[in-house]
């Protein structure tokens, strides 16, 4: 036998057996015999129709697909919309539609953001003086990035922060010296910036998009308005307590093998001054990015000022890159399209299950199972629904389809609508456990220091720990705020 002919790889059996319990999980769900309706505390029915079923059907093959990655996540993205096609759960033209919202562009012009960043060297200029700030210590390394990337979710995107931030991590990862090799400190860094980025991002309602939309839906729901400072006044105090218990999560469960990084500061100090003085490029993409965060923020500040949408801001900023010559067709053939089809294919599951009644049919199952909860009991579930939900489809939309029955069952128990809203607010804004709950964790996912499934597993008690704070807010911070909790059950 000639020694040149490389030998067979192993049958990878792991991948076949979680690539067949996708298939068997749709199977099984699509072709299952129609399931009983679900029925609210007025006694509306929602029942769940063929074309819900193979929402369902799909997915819980994508969760499968995308936890275990038995192929390259974008492809299980691909995998959704092909489905729904063929299955007729949806018509084709309105599946693939969904690739191309205007959150997936959203997503591909923050990344393009982060490119420019590292491009023109801004991102290495910023790395070294937060280095020069924050010494030598991996957890106070930790602690800088993680305050710095909380702190910009609260006045822009927290998709936006996570491209910019990405490239200014893998700057400061490249010196701790062991290559592209997976390490602990790789792990917790990239993917404790993509969990501070969502807890700095419930703050404002400059963090992220779900603020201002649930805020719209409750005031038409409740009849009550909640301002952009008394948001921020509740809010604060969950986020910055997250972010300091996420440090001490990753220095308890990805503590970093070195302890410090000897010489750092210095290298740091000599890399800085070695960048020379600032170039136009880098002046003319800071005053790019300015101008865009500046007016999406005061979209939102300023009563009056024109509301542009968001994604055709950001959009701007790309083309003016690409006008100015900044970046060039090379840089767009880097533009990493599997992260772009993750969130695509998230979009699609996420209408497809919205469309349907899918995802209506599942909130009013579980909400119903607490309708003779005591108050703080049903704000947990509502809560701990959202934050679920918000791992497989858009926040908005998780937040959307459990409000309107949470808002007919709380008076009843004694919850305040306040109480609700808040809390959804909060657990919507950190999904730990898949990369298609919010575009950070795509993006940290990018670096290779982890697998979706070590992301899924850290997941879990990260997660725990959202929902204990969770219920120390509603229990004890909040009341103590003046939030009301509780109200005299009506009836």
């Amino acid at each position: 036998m000639d020694s040149n002919i490389e030998a067979k790889e192993p049958f990878d059996w792991k991948r076949f057996c979680f690539l067949m319990l996708g298939v068997a999980l749709f199977v099984i769900v699509y072709y299952c015999p129609p399931l009983p309706d679900a029925v609210d505390p007025n006694g509306v029915h929602f029942p769940l129709s063929k074309e819900a079923k193979g929402a369902l059907a799909v997915f819980l093959l994508a969760g499968t697909w995308w936890v275990f990655e038995v192929v390259p996540i974008g492809v299980t993205s691909l995998t959704i919309g092909a489905l729904q096609a063929l299955f007729l759960i949806r018509p084709a033209k309105v599946a693939f539609k969904d690739f191309m919202d205007p959150s997936v562009l959203f997503i591909f012009g923050s990344i393009v953001i982060g490119m420019v960043f590292t491009k023109t060297g801004l991102t290495k200029r910023l790395a070294y003086k937060m280095l020069i700030v924050v010494g030598e210590k991996t957890s106070m390394i930790y602690l800088g990035c993680f305050i710095v990337t909380a702190a910009l979710a609260h006045i822009m995107a927290h998709t936006a922060v996570a491209a910019t931030i990405y490239p200014l991590l893998l700057t400061i990862y490249a010196l701790y010296g062991e290559g592209d090799k997976q390490t602990k400190f790789g792990k917790g860094l990239f993917m404790g910036m993509a969990y501070v980025a969502g807890a700095g991002s419930i703050v404002t309602l400059l963090g992220a998009a779900r603020g201002a939309v649930a805020i719209g839906f409750y005031n038409d729901v409740v009849g009550k308005t909640v301002g952009f400072f008394e948001l921020t006044k509740f809010m604060f105090p969950i986020g910055w307590l997250m972010v300091f218990l996420l440090w001490g999560f990753f220095m308890v469960f990805l503590k970093p093998e070195k302890t410090t990084i000897p010489g750092l500061r210095q290298k740091a100090k000599d890399l800085d001054a070695n960048n020379g003085p600032i170039t136009k490029n880098e002046i003319l993409a800071a005053v790019i990015v300015g101008s865009v965060i500046l007016i999406m923020s005061l979209g939102s500040l300023i009563d009056g000022f024109p509301k542009l949408h968001k994604t055709a801001v950001i959009l701007c900023s790309t083309i003016l890159f690409f006008i100015l010559n900044i970046l060039d067709i090379d840089d767009l053939e880097e533009i990493p399209w599997n992260i772009i089809l993750l969130f695509a294919g998230a979009m699609s599951i996420g209408f497809c299950l919205w469309d349907t009644g899918a995802a209506e049919w599942l909130a009013v199952n579980w909400l119903v199972m607490f309708e003779k909860a005591s108050p703080f009991v049903f704000i947990m579930s509502i809560a701990f629904f959202v934050m679920m939900m918000t791992n497989f489809i858009m926040n908005v939309a998780a937040i959307a389809i459990s409000l309107p029955v949470a808002l007919v069952i709380a008076p009843y128990l004694g919850a305040a609508p306040e109480g609700i809203l808040f809390a959804s607010l909060v657990t919507a804004g950190m999904p730990f456990l898949l990369l298609v709950g919010a575009a950070p964790n795509a993006i940290a996912y990018d670096s290779k220091q982890f697998t979706t499934g070590e992301f899924f597993m850290y997941g879990i008690p990260a997660s725990a720990m959202l929902m204990v704070v969770v219920a120390i807010a509603v229990g004890v911070i909040w009341p103590l705020m003046g939030m009301p909790i509780y109200v005299t059950p009506a009836g």
